[in-house]
């Protein structure tokens, strides 16, 4: 194992414990952490359902907590770290960032937008792309959202 995937399974690790609190919550367990110089400096797991907010999904609150931390809109050195593929709206929140890096666990086959449904993060036609690295501690990525989602039916 690299230097470079030891460290992605740490941060993906630290991504899947927010996910382990929007389960607490109720909220469909998805996670994210936003990294810049080896330092988590954004977190954040989805909070629609208590915010009352179809954005306040686990990416974008830790990409606003980053922008707070950095006091700055652009994240161009930061790393984002979530527990699955993210959907359009998350995508292109992180090009608008300027995300130097996804790493991502699960594929999403209903909703994600890098690759299994439709292609938002580094579409051809964008001026910044993103380097991406996905099925990083895939199975556990998984396994906590389709828990959740046996427990609804």
């Amino acid at each position: 194992m690299t230097i470079n995937q030891a460290s992605d399974e740490l941060w993906m690790n630290e991504a899947l414990s927010c996910a382990r609190e929007a389960l607490q919550i109720g909220e469909v367990p998805v996670g994210a952490v936003v990294v810049c110089e080896n330092k988590v400096i954004g977190r954040g797991f989805n909070r629609n359902i208590l915010d009352r907010d179809p954005t306040a999904h686990a990416e974008i609150l830790a990409l606003r907590e980053a922008g707070a931390a950095l006091g700055n809109h652009r994240l161009g050195g930061c790393d984002l770290f979530a527990t699955i593929e993210p959907c359009a709206m998350c995508a292109g929140a992180m090009v608008h960032a300027r995300i130097r890096r996804l790493v991502y666990g699960a594929d999403d086959p209903k909703a994600g937008a890098v690759h299994s449904v439709t292609r938002v993060l580094n579409h051809p036609a964008l001026n910044h792309q993103i380097e991406l690295r996905n099925g990083v501690l895939a199975s556990g990525c998984s396994q906590i959202l389709q828990d959740f989602f046996r427990s609804k039916r």
